[in-house]
């Protein structure tokens, strides 16, 4: 990684505002990382919620992975040597609208074998119980 050279290299000609700089660019890399995995996962763990709220069922397959994402959003969230979160509840929800559209798209594929598309399914479920649903199984500092 083309930083940590650079970083090194700062560190060794005693440059510690460059080497601050460059500590400081690695961090939010970190951070956007953590916030793009959550991401993927929120697109998953709202497919299966919109599956539920549209089927009015919940499978075990469904369920494990509405398990499964919750665990691995609260796990990449969790700041683990410092305590805290990256994404706090305002975070959270700014992805989770990022996601829906996604997840409804998905969820269109697989709810009903397929029967409805986006704005149809969009008529069956309940938006903001999904989202609501979501928010509340997740860990996050407020």
């Amino acid at each position: 990684m083309e930083e940590l050279i650079q970083l090194r290299e700062s560190i060794e000609k005693k440059d510690l505002v460059t080497a601050l700089q460059i500590v400081d660019e690695l961090e939010e890399m970190s951070v956007e990382d953590k916030l793009n995995k959550i991401f993927s996962y929120m697109i998953i763990l709202l497919l299966h919620l919109i599956k539920e709220d549209a089927e009015k069922r919940l499978t075990k397959s469904w369920k494990l992975s509405i398990n499964n994402s919750v665990k691995q959003i609260n796990r990449t969230n969790k700041r683990r040597k410092s305590g805290g979160y990256y994404a706090k509840k305002a975070d959270l929800i700014e992805i989770m609208n990022d996601a829906f559209e996604l997840a409804l798209e998905g969820a269109a594929i697989e709810a009903f074998g397929g029967a409805y598309d986006e704005p149809e399914l969009l008529n069956l479920i309940d938006v903001e119980r999904i989202k609501d649903k979501a928010i509340s199984l997740l860990d996050y500092s407020k």
